[in-house]
């Protein structure tokens, strides 16, 4: 957490700050609180999406919400972005859609 509040201080002693962190679980186990209150402790935003919202029908919407979801990220950042039920986006890539990517496949791309 304190690298949060105070992450010059690390980078003057060499150290990497983490990008992200990934928490994985069953429903219940507190991944939620976890992110809400390290981002509490840190004094830092705290930005909630649902993976749901970046699935569409449209070509090109889903991407597009996943770039302005970083850039916002960016901006307010340092920050904590949880992205809750992420797995709504996630399916084995490269499997067969007609016409090229899948629009879920552009958005889960865009993701990583």
């Amino acid at each position: 957490v304190n690298f949060l509040k105070n992450p010059q201080q690390y980078i003057d002693l060499g150290a990497k700050i983490p990008k992200g962190a990934l928490l994985t679980g069953p429903p219940g186990t507190g991944k939620t609180l976890l992110a809400k209150a390290t981002a509490g402790e840190a004094n830092v935003p705290f930005i909630t999406v649902s993976g749901s919202e970046f699935l569409e029908m449209f070509v090109g919407v889903g991407p597009s919400r996943v770039r302005d979801m970083f850039s916002m990220a960016r901006k307010h950042a340092p920050c904590i972005l949880f992205i809750d039920e992420i797995d709504a986006v996630g399916r084995k890539r490269g499997g067969r859609s007609f016409g090229g990517h899948s629009e879920q496949e552009n958005t889960l791309n865009q993701l990583l």
